[in-house]
Formats: structure tokens, C-alpha cells, sequence
């Protein structure tokens, strides 16, 4: 484990303005549309280079549609002992009170932020855990739906997580609707008038539905709760900042969920403050019965969803609500992230890597790990971070810039079925497994520097920490 904390330069950046900045509104006109473009793309495959790859040699096949395609609970730290406390303490993208402003913020603060939370669902109960990224503590974990039909099914629950500039959560549950809760006590609402913010301190003190005073709102979709392949699943803040370039407490959220009858894809635009939709769109699907998957924005707020399996991937336009299709590959589309630029990236279940550069509509293979291919998230450094289940599970870790592979599998200790990848702000690498814990590794060396345990099934993609957002927001360089 480092000896000192390194903060990514974008996040260092963003520390220096982000604080206890005041309310801001944002308005949006009310739109609906359907699908009105579809992108023609050229697909390249790329040869595996570099690291410990499978060795797996990509073949040529024909592009579907158009384009073409050329062949080219507790913790356990690390060896040297248990988990250190005496660090700094840092944050992912939250504020940093009880200083005096920087930047133009109010808060801001010492050599490090306040605080730093990954948020990661337990599917099965219906929970979504708050764990400081720091010491490995869940210092919460809060009730995540009033819906308990579904509950109890590894494949339904909740299961995306979205963390905003602000910091504040989101969690998507596929049982139906999306959940917001505040990560400040200053920020939940006193609403049995105690005097005092009644919520969760810890993994068992979880209160019933209605009863956390951190859970803002709750905003309903029209989901059957058993038929999980219909239920949100992408979900992503946009990243907005107020004229003092603070961010907004109440940016708008995007959220994505299927109708299977009409095999159409419903998008939403929700207020966060309120969670009430300002937009929605509908576009034609094509996830072999299974709806929108994955979600993230870039820095205009544009929305990229990608389907299960066979796609689609979809780029709604924040100003317009209006969406992109690009025809993808033929493949087996899994987890999704962008890179620094909005590029987007996708791990796949086939074992395949793919890039689009959405402006050329290019799709790019770049090469293949050794199993089924989860979830991703670009860091600082520009490496791409995907977990696999090529049994035992791990991590490929892959040059976005050079499209090529670093290491093809950096082993996880114990693992069952790695899931979900985050980054958090000193660039560890979480690694969420169902098999009922997290890990956070070393991004140089690869070491499993903590672990966090008493998880329930956790089966968490998306932006966990809200490093995936700032990435696009506050790019390196």
C-alpha cells in the first residue's frame, strides 16, 4: 500500500473548488422524441500486446447492420496489517467543511477533502451500503425501496449506484424505481421533528423504509417489480457547476428501464431535487428481451446507455433530449464507462473489449481477456479497469490511449464472481463481488490493499464513488 495518499490531478483540481456551495436550480423544458438518428460505423479490431494476456487471437467477422469490419462489514487489510486510520482522510467528490473558502466555495478543507464513500448495493435485501473508502468502514446502509416484491432474487434488487459532484447517491433498484439519499447528516430532513437526524450509523442498523431521514425521495417507474429485466438499471448524475464553478447540489439524474411489450427503452431526466421527470425519450431495443444496462454522462450531459448483449448503444443529447444510435459490433455488451475525452468504453461477456469514438462512429476491438468481461471504469491515468470471471476472477487493465492491454489478469485473492469496478480519489481500484465483499487494489502494483466484508450478494456497476463523473468533468491535463 502507498505509504501516501495519491490524489488523482483531476480530483485535486475539483478539491480546490468544491464546498459548501448554495443551492442552484436548473430548468428544463419538458420533451419527448424517439430514436431520430443511427450512426454508420467502421469496426477495428486490434491485436492483444503487452502484459499477462489470455492469448486469445480475435477473428474476423462480418458487421451486422451497417459499417464494416477490419482484423487489426469488516475489513482485512494488507500484508503489513490491519487497515491504517492515521492517513488523511479523503473524499470522492464531496465537500470539505469548516474552512475557509477556496475558490470562490464556501468549506473546502487541510491537505485532504472530508470524506469519501463508495456506495454499493445488497441486492438481495434490498440496501445499499455506504463505506468509507479510506478505512474500509460502512458507516451506513440504508433501505433503498419501499417495494419488497422481487426482494430475495440475486437478479433483482438493487443493483446501480451514481454518486454526483456534490455527493450525494442515487441507487437504481430493478424492482422498480430510484432512490436518493443525502452522504451529509446537514443535508437529510428532520421530518419527525426530534431535533436530531435519525439515520443509519452502520451495516446492522439498517431503519425500515420511511423511518432514514437521509433518503431524500423516491422517484416510482412503471415496472412490473418481478419482471427484473424490465427495471432501471443505468443510472447517472449530470455534472453540473454554478457559476462560482461549485458544484450543484441538485444537478438532474438520468435514468433508463424497459417496456418488453413494446421492446422500446424509456429514458428520464429527473430533478434532483425533487426526483419529478422533466424529459423522457423512448428508443427501439434490442437487448435479446433484457432492457438498458449500463449508463454514463459526459461533460455536456449527454446520457450513453449500451443494452445487454446485443446492444444497442445510445447517446441521448442533453439540450435537445433527443437520441444516437450507434450500430454496434456483433457482441455480447456487459458493464460500460467513458473515458476522459466521452469515449466510450465497453467490457463484453464474449471476453471482448470494445472503444467508440462517437464523433468518427468508429468502433474499435481491442483485444480479449480471459473470461466474461464485467464491470469497467477508466482512471486518471487513462487505464481502463475491468473485472472478469475467467474462474478465478480478476481484473484486465488496459491503455485507453495506446488501445492496448496492460495486464490481462491481475489475480483477486479468494475471489468468487468479481462484479462491478470503481476508482476512488487517491486512483485505488474497488472491486465489488457477489460473493459478499469489495476489494481495493493497488492500480501500480496490483496488491489487494483492503477488503471489506458482511456484504449481502452485492451486485453493484456503474459510478460508485462518483470518480467516473469528475473524470469527464474535470479531465487530467
Amino acid at each position: 500500500m502507498p505509504s501516501t495518499p495519491r490524489v488523482s490531478p483531476g480530483v485535486a483540481a475539483l478539491a480546490l473548488t468544491l464546498a459548501a456551495c448554495g443551492d442552484s436550480t436548473s430548468a428544463s423544458d419538458s420533451a419527448s422524441a424517439s430514436a431520430s438518428a443511427s450512426a454508420s460505423a467502421t469496426i477495428t479490431t486490434l491485436p492483444l500486446t503487452g502484459g499477462e494476456s489470455s492469448g486469445v487471437t480475435p477473428t474476423t467477422t462480418a458487421a451486422e447492420g451497417s459499417g464494416t469490419l477490419a482484423v487489426t462489514g469488516g475489513v482485512t487489510g494488507d500484508s503489513s496489517g490491519a487497515a491504517s486510520t492515521t492517513d488523511p482522510l479523503k473524499f470522492d467528490l464531496g465537500v470539505m467543511p469548516d474552512v475557509p473558502p477556496i475558490g470562490g466555495c464556501g468549506g473546502g478543507g487541510g491537505d485532504m477533502p472530508a470524506f469519501s464513500y463508495i456506495w454499493i448495493a445488497n441486492s438481495v435485501e434490498g440496501t445499499v451500503s455506504k463505506i468509507d473508502t479510506k478505512t474500509g468502514v460502512e458507516v451506513g446502509r440504508f433501505t433503498s425501496t419501499p417495494i419488497m416484491a422481487g426482494l430475495g432474487d440475486v437478479n433483482n434488487g438493487p443493483s446501480r449506484t451514481s454518486v454526483n459532484l456534490y455527493g450525494d447517491a442515487a441507487v437504481a433498484n430493478r424492482n422498480g424505481g430510484v432512490t436518493k439519499i443525502a452522504a451529509q447528516a446537514k443535508d437529510c430532513v428532520d421530518t419527525n421533528g426530534n431535533g436530531v437526524i435519525d439515520t443509519s450509523t452502520g451495516p446492522l442498523d439498517v431503519k425500515p423504509w420511511g423511518q432514514d431521514e437521509c433518503v431524500l425521495w423516491h422517484h416510482p417507474t412503471p415496472t412490473d417489480p418481478l419482471a427484473y429485466n424490465e427495471g432501471p438499471r443505468p443510472l447517472a448524475w449530470v455534472g453540473k457547476l454554478d457559476a462560482a464553478m461549485c458544484p450543484e447540489k441538485n444537478p438532474p439524474l438520468w435514468v433508463g428501464y424497459y417496456n418488453l411489450a413494446q421492446n422500446i427503452g424509456i429514458f428520464e431526466r429527473l430533478d434532483g431535487a425533487t426526483g419529478t421527470m422533466t424529459n423522457t425519450v423512448t428508443v427501439p431495443w434490442s437487448g435479446q428481451n433484457w432492457g438498458p444496462y449500463g449508463g454514463a454522462v459526459n461533460k455536456e450531459g449527454d446520457f450513453f446507455v449500451t443494452g445487454w448483449a446485443t446492444g444497442p448503444a445510445v447517446r441521448i443529447d442533453f439540450e435537445t433530449v433527443t437520441p444516437t444510435v450507434y450500430q454496434p459490433p456483433p457482441a455480447s455488451f456487459y458493464g460500460m464507462a467513458l473515458d476522459s475525452k466521452g469515449e466510450l468504453w465497453v467490457a463484453g461477456c464474449d471476453a471482448s473489449i470494445y472503444h467508440l469514438e462517437p464523433e468518427s462512429q468508429v468502433w474499435t476491438v481491442v483485444g480479449q481477456g480471459p473470461g466474461c468481461l464485467r464491470g469497467i471504469q477508466v482512471d486518471t491515468m487513462g487505464r481502463a479497469f475491468i473485472a472478469h470471471n475467467g474462474f478465478p476472477g480478476g481484473l484486465v487493465v488496459v491503455d485507453t490511449a495506446t488501445k492496448t492491454i496492460i495486464n490481462g489478469n491481475v489475480p483477486l485473492p479468494g475471489s468468487q464472481t468479481p462484479v462491478g469496478v470503481s476508482i476512488d480519489v487517491e486512483g485505488f481500484v474497488w472491486v465489488v463481488d457477489q460473493g459478499g465483499w469489495a476489494y481495493k487494489v493497488d492500480p501500480e502494483t496490483y496488491q489487494v490493499v483492503l477488503q471489506v466484508t458482511g456484504l449481502n450478494q452485492p451486485y453493484t456497476y456503474s459510478d460508485m464513488t462518483g470518480a467516473g463523473l469528475n473524470l469527464v468533468v474535470n479531465p487530467p491535463g
